[in-house]
């Protein structure tokens, strides 16, 4: 039996992984660059930049899904988490603008409801 002699490598499959690896890479590098629910926000002229580190974020995209400190959350355990923070906690609401109004107000009666009052309404800054 002749053995055959090997001239080349071939490099296609090498190429098609690599391929992955970079859709991958570009992928999960886009979203660690944002690192933020990505929301539509209203317009309003009388914005205030308002810095706390100790703020609790609830966002509303437009899907209707609700995150809770970046984390996809269930409407009806809102009120369960909300019982970890003080009552006097400050809460900012992000939500986008073109989400139903009927889950942002469900969420201040949530809000009101367990008598938490230091509530902000965050918006972006008018043109």
């Amino acid at each position: 039996m002749a053995v055959k002699k090997f001239d080349s490598i071939n490099v296609v499959p090498f190429i098609d992984i690599m391929l992955v690896l970079l859709v991958i890479v570009l992928t999960t590098a886009t979203f660690v660059a944002r690192g933020i629910i990505p929301i539509d926000l209203s317009n309003a002229e009388s914005s205030v930049k308002i810095k706390n580190p100790q703020t609790l974020d609830i966002s509303i995209k437009k899907s209707g899904m609700v995150y809770f400190n970046d984390k996809a959350i269930a409407q009806s355990e809102i009120a369960t988490q909300l019982r970890a923070f003080k009552k006097d906690a400050t809460i900012s609401i992000a939500c986008d603008k073109n989400a139903h109004m009927d889950i942002f107000i469900q969420i201040l009666d949530i809000l009101k409801t367990n008598d938490y009052t230091n509530i902000g309404i965050v918006t972006k800054m008018g043109n």
